[in-house]
């Protein structure tokens, strides 16, 4: 009789991963239930699980998948007694990131490796398990941050920032939305002539998360386009992102705020724009305060 195992939705929910990263293991590295009652699925068993422990654990502290999942499969160990391998950064490829989490560290090798599969891991891991401000904030940001400064002074390793950066809009467009049927009242977008998307892409999916529905209309938005969006969607909230000072015009802001039918909540975010706003906008500080801002206003 079956029903002694664990199906892969109780060892996803056990482990804070997603079924389809099991399915990955599985596939890829041997990772698999081991239990199997003719005519039914195959099921976990606690060995299983302890192996997949050591292989989040490993994975999550920056272990190459294939090099994880060897030492899950030779060390049938409790999570808390894995010893974990030393991994080399090598040939002046380290990205400087301070006082990190391991997580981020973790990411950090993998990207300079440029190790798709890791990277998701890592990511896939820390959402599941934290929540994607967490996520953003504490793993994925601070790399991108490294790495850029590392670009600016080797002017190397663009190919690294193109990778992490298409990594993290993958999991972070995988997590789930709310339901289909509710229309969205949150407008985001980025400024004219902004090409940085990813904290927009952030803050959409932490949205998600808090179960308010938006629209991303992406990077290089210009006024009038904007402004034709907003006519047609009827907005709750607009928020219009800027990186730089080169890509901020108060005046968008002002257009937004001052429309027939404005919006009840203009938002500006993001480092780019002036301390002075145009009277009604508000600056929204940082990811957990535009969740908690736009949330309210949203609903």
């Amino acid at each position: 009789m079956a029903g002694d195992g664990l199906t892969a939705g109780a060892v996803a929910r056990r482990l804070g991963v997603a079924v389809t990263t099991l399915r990955t293991w599985h596939q890829r590295y041997g990772l698999g239930p081991s239990e199997h009652v003719s005519g039914h699925h195959r099921r976990y068993t606690e060995q299983d699980l302890d192996r997949l422990q050591v292989m989040r654990r490993l994975t999550a502290q920056g272990v190459a998948p294939a090099e994880a999942a060897a030492w899950a499969q030779r060390a049938p160990l409790g999570p808390d007694e894995v010893v974990v391998p030393h991994t080399r950064d090598g040939g002046g490829h380290a990205i400087a990131l301070g006082s990190v989490t391991p997580a981020a560290r973790g990411l950090a090798r993998a990207a300079m490796r440029l190790d798709g599969p890791a990277m998701r891991d890592i990511l896939e891991m820390v959402v599941n398990q934290h929540g994607v401000i967490r996520a953003w904030e504490e793993v994925a940001m601070p790399v991108l941050i490294g790495i850029g400064e590392r670009y600016e002074a080797t002017r190397r390793f663009i190919e690294v920032e193109h990778m992490i950066s298409r990594t993290v809009t993958e999991v972070l467009g995988a997590v789930r939305r709310p339901d289909s049927s509710a229309s969205p009242r949150v407008l985001l977008a980025a400024a004219d002539e902004e090409q940085h998307t990813l904290p927009l892409e952030a803050l959409a999916a932490a949205l998600a998360e808090a179960g308010v529905p938006s629209r991303l209309l992406g990077a290089r938005v210009p006024p009038a386009a904007l402004a034709d969006a907003i006519d047609r969607t009827g907005p709750t909230v607009v928020v219009l992102w800027s990186q730089t000072p080169v890509s901020s015009d108060p005046a968008q802001l002002a257009q937004v705020a001052a429309a027939p039918h404005p919006p009840l909540l203009t938002a500006a975010a993001g480092p780019g724009w002036p301390a002075e706003l145009p009277d009604g906008v508000v600056q929204l500080t940082g990811l957990t305060d535009a969740v908690e801002t736009i949330a309210a206003a949203a609903r």
